[in-house]
């Protein structure tokens, strides 16, 4: 959602310590308000229209993408060569559809006629991952996760996701509740992973996951992409923070990777020069947990959908689900049987999409829920009818779009599928 950040410190001085920070992290990483804003951020991958195998040179891409100031919302490039819609902050699900879709219209049609085409689903399906972009975040990002395997590298340059913007909420307990509607967005998550696994394959091969985004998603740092934990978000969002290692120390090119320094270290005087607070700003924007607060709380869980509105559905699902005090409610009651911060139903989902009957049964309940939802939400017709659709095609049946014959080989030649690859979560 593409909107500027929250309150503001003075400039952070070198002399603080981890309880300064801790107070400038808690104070600005959720914005309180009354909630309604909805906004959407949309990751495709881009292959030739007559060759999804081929690498696309980015500078082909960058001419055929809307001029600046064309769009309603931002675009951005991931290090992949993916491309990123960003919403502009709508005041009700029904905007912020109209106006994503707007600017999905133009982003199209521009690259349609540069024989290119946007391609759905949480995982590249056809190519291996390869950097393309050499900023110096990518660079160090790419050496950072790279000591840890290749599973960070595949996550930036062979992934994509449809991420959900909303209000962070109110203080306090009641329904409209920064604590409850953070507790929320991680109850449904596993749902959220599981009924729109769409990912069952990656450079030509099949995975063993329903969704490989978040396999290899599971497979990274847990220290910067799990669930941060406790009852207060803002404050288990900054010990989190602090407790995170430094991906990367600013300066001249190349930027500094060093090795186990977390920003707790740094901050009492282990790095390589005094922290600003332009680095811990910096910091936050290195940490990937599936709920991330920016102000706002970003839902970063969901696979990319394939197809033209594929994307409408988990937006309004997600939203209808914390933005609606009975869907919330219903949402809560669905997934009591888990503990929405465990790594465990998150990986179940992902392995097995709405195969996993646990999975399956809280996303029927959910879907329920979220459909009575748009109708006291006065959603617009065209998003409830295609919730409809996609619950009768794949929640009520079990089966996610992973499910569906042609992900399989997503138009791979059948020469060119191998034996699965599992790891050790999907097996």
């Amino acid at each position: 959602m593409h909107r500027g950040s929250g309150e503001q410190a003075p400039p952070y001085a070198t002399s603080w310590s981890a309880d300064d920070a801790i107070e400038y992290i808690a104070t600005t990483c959720l914005t309180p308000g009354v909630p309604g804003t909805v906004g959407v951020e949309l990751e495709w991958f881009v292959h030739d229209a007559r060759d999804p195998y081929a690498r696309v040179d980015p500078a082909r891409v960058t001419a055929a993408l809307p001029a600046e100031g064309e769009l309603a919302g931002a675009l951005s490039r991931e290090p992949g060569g993916q491309v990123e819609l960003s919403s502009a902050p709508a005041p009700s699900l029904g905007e912020a559809v109209a106006t994503a879709a707007a600017d999905m219209a133009s982003l199209r049609s521009g690259l349609d006629a540069a024989g290119l085409r946007l391609s759905g689903g949480g995982a590249d399906p056809y190519r291996p991952p390869v950097r393309v972009r050499d900023a110096p975040r990518y660079v160090a990002m790419e050496s950072y996760f790279d000591r840890a395997g290749p599973h960070g590298r595949t996550m930036m340059c062979g992934t994509a996701s449809v991420q959900v913007c909303l209000d962070a909420g109110l203080p306090g307990a009641g329904p409209t509740g920064m604590a409850r509607r953070w507790r929320v967005a991680h109850a449904i998550g596993p749902v959220l992973v599981g009924a729109f696994a769409d990912s069952p394959c990656h450079a030509g091969r099949p995975t063993g996951w329903k969704s490989t985004r978040q396999a290899v998603w599971a497979r990274i740092d847990p220290r910067r992409t799990s669930p941060p934990t406790g009852s207060d978000p803002a404050e288990a969002w900054a010990r989190y923070a602090l407790d995170a290692p430094v991906m990367c120390v600013r300066g001249p090119a190349p930027w500094q990777v060093p090795v186990g320094l977390t920003l707790r270290d740094w901050l009492a005087g282990a790095g390589p020069r005094p922290v600003t607070r332009e680095d811990v700003d910096y910091h936050l924007t290195t940490l990937f947990p599936p709920v991330r607060p920016r102000g706002w709380i970003e839902l970063r869980m969901i696979d990319a959908q394939h197809g033209e509105d594929g994307w409408l559905v988990p937006l309004a699902v997600a939203t209808a689900l914390v933005e609606d005090p009975v869907a919330a409610d219903l949402a809560l009651a669905a997934t009591e049987r888990w503990d929405p911060f465990d790594p465990g139903p998150w990986r179940r989902a992902a392995a097995q999409g709405l195969s996993d009957r646990a999975t399956a049964d809280a996303a029927t309940a959910c879907f329920a829920a979220a459909l009575d939802a748009l109708d006291r939400m006065d959603a617009p017709a065209a998003v409830r009818t295609a919730v409809e659709r996609f619950t009768d095609t794949y929640v009520s049946r079990g089966r996610c779009p992973a499910d569906d014959p042609d992900r399989l080989s997503h138009d791979t030649p059948r020469s060119e599928i191998h034996d699965p690859i599992r790891t050790e979560a999907g097996t």
